[in-house]
C-alpha cells in the first residue's frame, strides 16, 4: 500500500504492508503559501508528486491511501485544507489516479487515523471512540458502534471546530474560540511567538485542558469510552498535557455513561498519520 499523508507542516509518503509495517518512508516540508493561486497550488502538488514517484520506484504497489486535512468536497474528490491556503477544491484524488494509474482513496487525516487506531492501535476491540490529532491543526475521527462516522458530506469528526473559549481567537473557519484556534500548534505559535516545542508549563496545561473540555462535550454527546490523541503538539507535550486533559475531561463528562471516558496518547506514535493513510487505502 502506498500511503500519502498531507499535512500543513509536512508531506509524508510511505510504503506500508497490510500488517502496518513501514517498508519505506520519506517526507518533505509543506511549501508555505499565501492566498490560493494556481501557481502556489502547484508548488504543493509538486512535493506530493515527487514523493509519490519516489515511492513508486521502490517496488510494486496495488493502491493508494491518502490522509489530508479538511474540509473536503464532492465525497472527497476535492480537498480544501484550512492549513494549506493554496489548495481550495484541489482535485487531489484525480491527480493521484493520473500519476499512479492505481485505485486511490482519500479521506480526512484524522478520520484516517481513527481507522488506523481500529486496525493496529488502541481502538482494537473498542466500539466507541474518538481519535484526535493535535498538531499544526486539530482534527478528529469518530467510531460509533464500530463504524467510522461519515456525516452528510464525509466531514464528520471536526472536533477542532468545537468552541471551547466563547468569544476567543478567530479561527480559520471564521468562528471564534474554536479548539483549533486556541490549542493547535499554529495558535500556540501565534499567541506566544514561539514554537510549541518551546512552550512553558502554563501553555501545556492550558492546551491539555482545552482539549479535555472538547472531548468531554463529545463524550457526553456520543457516549464514548476512549479518546486517543496523536500529533506533534500533544505527543511533544507529553504527560503534563495528558494529565490536564484527563482532569478537564473528567470534570466535563459527568453523566453515568460518559464519566469513565479516558484520554490516552496514540500508541501509533509519529507514524500514526501515515498509517492512517494506509488504513484508508486498505479500507477500499
Amino acid at each position: 500500500m502506498l500511503a500519502v499523508d498531507v499535512g500543513g507542516t509536512k508531506i509524508r509518503v510511505a510504503v506500508v504492508t497490510a500488517e502496518g509495517r513501514l517498508c519505506w518512508s520519506e517526507q518533505h516540508p509543506t511549501p508555505v503559501t499565501g492566498a490560493a493561486s494556481v501557481e502556489q497550488a502547484e508548488q504543493v502538488w509538486a512535493v506530493v508528486e515527487s514523493l509519490v514517484s519516489a515511492a513508486m520506484a521502490r517496488g510494486r504497489t496495488v493502491a493508494v491511501g491518502v490522509g489530508c486535512g479538511g474540509p473536503m468536497e464532492d465525497r472527497n474528490e476535492t480537498v480544501s485544507p484550512l492549513n494549506i491556503a493554496a489548495w481550495r477544491r484541489f482535485p487531489l484524488r484525480r491527480r493521484l489516479v493520473d500519476l499512479t494509474g492505481l485505485p486511490v482513496r482519500v479521506d480526512n487525516d484524522a478520520k484516517a487515523l481513527a481507522l488506523a487506531e481500529g486496525r493496529w492501535g488502541a481502538g482494537r476491540g473498542v466500539a466507541n471512540y474518538l481519535s484526535m490529532v493535535v498538531s499544526t491543526g486539530v482534527g478528529g475521527g469518530l467510531v460509533v458502534d464500530g463504524r467510522l462516522l461519515e456525516g452528510g458530506s464525509g466531514n464528520a469528526g471536526h472536533i477542532g471546530h468545537v468552541v471551547v473559549v466563547p468569544g476567543g481567537r478567530i479561527c480559520a473557519c471564521g468562528a471564534a474560540g474554536c479548539l483549533e484556534a486556541e490549542a493547535s500548534g499554529t495558535a500556540i505559535a501565534a499567541v506566544t511567538g514561539r514554537s510549541p516545542a518551546a512552550a512553558g508549563p502554563d501553555v501545556i496545561e492550558r492546551t491539555g485542558r482545552l482539549v479535555g473540555r472538547a472531548v468531554g462535550s463529545v463524550a457526553n454527546l456520543l457516549d464514548l469510552e476512549l479518546t486517543t490523541v496523536a500529533g506533534s503538539v500533544a505527543l511533544g507535550f507529553g504527560a503534563p498535557f495528558f494529565e490536564a486533559a484527563q482532569e478537564e475531561l473528567s470534570a466535563t463528562a459527568r453523566l453515568p455513561f460518559s464519566a469513565g471516558c479516558r484520554i490516552r496518547p496514540s500508541p501509533l506514535g509519529p507514524d500514526g498519520p501515515v498509517l492512517g493513510a494506509a488504513a484508508v487505502g486498505l479500507a477500499g
